[in-house]
């Protein structure tokens, strides 16, 4: 089951928030982070205090102020907060810019990151690295632009480093500025747990963007464990790799809300697994669980060979909102889909395309030469078109 939430993140806080993080004694206790009771942890014991500490790079060096603790150590640009006992919340303001430098993070309790104008760059491993296993909120600050790049090779390290933006725990994004998310070696996102994309409160910003890029290097764009919820915002995904996905979860994928524009290239991925040769094919959405999507923008292109739109272990269920799944790789080695599902594709409402240039638009694991079969259509659509490279179903 979906992880709920409700994360009370004030738009009109954004502009008070960094202009009072140029002073060390200001009172943040009115920024909060709210979550339900089924939120990820037992972090109610959270004090009403928060703590902002202000972490500004520049070239090979970075200043914090606001830290009175003494959780902040420095080296170089390379920032390590360590704040596992502390039981107030935390905000970190980052802004400034670095090209070798990081952010690691070790808490025990959910906190929040204001990207404030901001640009790191690591050469040898994460960008922004969160050792909490509670929840993170991103927010993007108003009007900014922000910039996160990894190196092309890792140093080895005792704890997990799987991507640019990496956490142990959830993540939330919300705000109204840009996040632009550069991958040379590993994912661009990615959480061991869910990924939540934009917030279900009307009160919410959810007017940010997201531009992930994953080189031929690379891995996925948008990785999580638990799942992968949008529910606003704007969501670009472009891989490169081969074999790579532009969102892959090892849960369930679901999209309310929000534009998602996703495009892989590569081609598929063939290793050697005791022997026997493995082929993964590049797919904008890979879920190995259920898909379902009832409203927002959703546009697909895969142009490798053996490409898919989506991916999915489960149903793949639309109900609402626009969805555009196109691939034009070959077949020479793995089937080119637009959709893909091992129990059912299942139509029943909005705006749905699907075209290919070879094999079937739709594959419901059936085998017969119906493309009438290879889809379940739920009610009467004011169009429907189905052919076995072209699907096109509007109500």
């Amino acid at each position: 089951m979906k992880k709920t939430f409700l994360c009370l993140l004030l738009a009109d806080l954004m502009l008070s928030l960094v202009a009072a993080c140029e002073s060390d004694d200001s009172d943040f206790s009115s920024y909060t982070l709210v979550s339900s009771s089924e939120d990820d942890d037992d972090d109610d014991d959270v004090s009403n205090v928060t703590d902002t500490i202000v972490i500004t790079y520049d070239g090979q060096s970075a200043t914090v102020t606001g830290d009175a603790d003494g959780h902040v150590t420095l080296s170089g640009a390379d920032v390590v907060v360590d704040d596992t006992v502390s039981q107030h919340g935390l905000v970190l303001v980052l802004s400034g810019s670095t090209s070798d430098g990081s952010l690691l993070v070790w808490r025990s309790k959910k906190y929040t990151i204001v990207l404030n104008g901001v640009s790191i760059t690591n050469a040898d491993g994460p960008a922004i690295n969160n050792q909490c296993s509670k929840s993170l909120f991103i927010v993007c600050g108003e009007g900014t632009e922000n910039t996160l790049a990894d190196g092309t090779a890792y140093a080895e390290q005792t704890y997990d480093q799987k991507g640019t933006l990496f956490s142990e725990g959830q993540i939330y994004f919300s705000g109204s500025g840009t996040l632009n998310v550069t991958a040379n070696s590993k994912n661009a996102i990615a959480s061991d747990d869910f990924i939540a994309i934009g917030d279900t409160l009307a009160s919410a910003a959810n007017d940010f963007t997201i531009n992930t890029t994953s080189s031929a290097s690379a891995s996925n764009g948008v990785k999580a464990n638990d799942g992968v919820f949008v529910y606003g915002g704007t969501l670009t995904v472009s891989v490169a790799a081969d074999g790579a996905r532009g969102i892959r979860s090892d849960a369930r994928v679901d999209i309310t809300g929000g534009t998602i524009d996703i495009t892989t290239t590569g081609d598929c991925l063939i290793e050697q697994v005791d022997g026997v040769a493995d082929t993964t094919s590049c797919a904008c959405i890979k879920s190995d669980s259920l898909f379902t999507m009832s409203g927002g923008t959703l546009t697909m292109l895969s142009t490798g060979d053996g490409g898919k739109g989506i991916r999915c272990d489960e149903d793949i269920r639309f109900s609402g909102g626009t969805l555009v799944a196109t691939t034009t790789g070959s077949n020479d080695i793995s089937k080119p889909k637009a959709l893909k599902s091992d129990t059912g594709i299942i139509v029943s409402g909005g705006s749905f395309k699907a075209e290919v240039s070879k094999s079937w638009a739709c594959d419901n694991g059936t085998e017969s030469e119906d493309p009438a079969d290879h889809l379940t259509v739920v009610g009467t659509p004011s169009k429907a078109e189905i052919a076995k490279k072209s699907v096109v179903i509007v109500y």
